[in-house]
């Protein structure tokens, strides 16, 4: 976890090191998966487990979570002509509409459809259907095919309560196996809303977080709820709904004046915090929509800190990300390779970096 060292080697990883599955299947805790760390300082990389993150982290030291918890966002669905597709819900937006994406079901996971679909209807289980009204975001035609779209819901009951009972998990072809919702939460979640897991977080359980608290370091929460990651043509990541309390910011001003670091669990917290944080380092209370997009013309100016997964070279998060620091400090392929037999991705190993100011 660094303030200017937070993408990941862009080079290619081992594909037999995708995860496949959670853990626990292997009979492991959440926090029995690998950690690499960055030593800014020494210009090295740690292995170790992330049970033994305490030994990184310092009393006063803020470590910023997301509690935003996982929909059931997937749901299969009908086109007019009957053809069986899948939708993943992505955000929800004012007014009642949603941002959505159509997949084609695969034998493991789905792939992305990329049809002309405006003005249709698609069925979905228990009478509901999507009507799907124009690309998203919109660029002046309509009839061209998209990866998300813009569409209204009609649904026999509230959006929540209709996924928990006909949708499941939004899962790609690495994961080949459905899992339980439960497997998709972090210990953070208390408000659901993502539609994808912000996954930095998952390897945290209860007693890690009690002995972080024990060794004085500070827990403060925040909101992003996230959209789809499944950005194939590598294009930016789309607005997502955020909330900074004003305790948490109080936290990271804090730290901030006396000199500790301020460490965020995954790009989704670093793209909150960074959106309320003005150019002299400020951090306010806030809600709304962000679209930020660290890059070296908008360097980080309250996260100092990052905890985060292993992501394709070409992921959105690190998209987010793109503000790199010298290529000295990122583990390379061979690096990463070598955290076998402990899995990359949404459920596998976790990645951060670590130095004098920050870890």
């Amino acid at each position: 976890m660094a303030s200017d060292s937070l993408a990941l080697a862009r080079e290619t990883l081992d594909p037999s090191l995708e995860a496949t599955e959670p853990p626990e299947a292997r009979g492991l805790r959440r926090d029995d998966v690998r950690l690499l760390v960055s030593d800014l300082e020494h210009d090295a990389v740690a292995h170790a487990h992330f049970r033994d993150l305490p030994e990184w982290l310092h009393a006063g030291d803020v470590l910023v979570v997301n509690t935003s918890g996982t929909l059931n966002a997937a749901v299969p669905a009908r086109l007019p002509s009957g053809t069986e597709r899948v939708v993943h819900l992505s955000t929800a937006l004012p007014g009642g509409f949603w941002t959505l994406e159509v997949r084609e079901p695969s034998s493991v996971g789905t792939r992305l459809s990329r049809e002309p679909l405006s003005g249709s209807v698609l069925e979905l289980p228990a009478g509901g259907r999507a009507t799907v009204l124009a690309p998203y975001p919109h660029v002046g035609r309509s009839a061209h095919a998209s990866r998300l779209w813009l569409a209204s819901l009609e649904l026999p009951e509230p959006v929540r309560a209709y996924l928990d009972r006909v949708g499941s998990p939004i899962r790609y072809g690495y994961v080949p196996r459905a899992w339980p919702n439960a497997m998709y939460q972090t210990v953070f979640a208390i408000e659901a809303g993502s539609a994808e897991m912000p996954s930095a977080g998952r390897p945290f359980t209860a007693e890690l977080v009690t002995r972080l608290v024990a060794r004085g370091v500070q827990v403060a929460p925040l909101l992003l709820h996230t959209g789809v990651a499944s950005l194939e043509d590598h294009e930016l990541p789309y607005e997502e709904w955020y909330r900074v309390p004003e305790e948490m910011a109080a936290l990271v001003n804090a730290a901030g004046r006396s000199g500790r670091r301020v460490i965020a669990v995954g790009t989704t917290v670093v793209r909150a915090l960074e959106t309320v944080t003005d150019a002299r380092g400020h951090t306010a209370a806030g809600q709304g929509w962000t679209t930020l997009v660290i890059t070296r013309d908008r360097p980080l100016r309250a996260v100092t800190g990052l905890i985060t997964g292993f992501h394709e070279p070409k992921a959105t998060h690190l998209a987010i990300l793109d503000a790199s620091s010298p290529a000295a400090v990122h583990p390379s392929a061979a690096e990463l390779n070598s955290a076998a037999p402990t899995p990359s991705h949404a459920i596998g190993v976790t990645y951060g970096t670590s130095s004098e100011t920050c870890i």
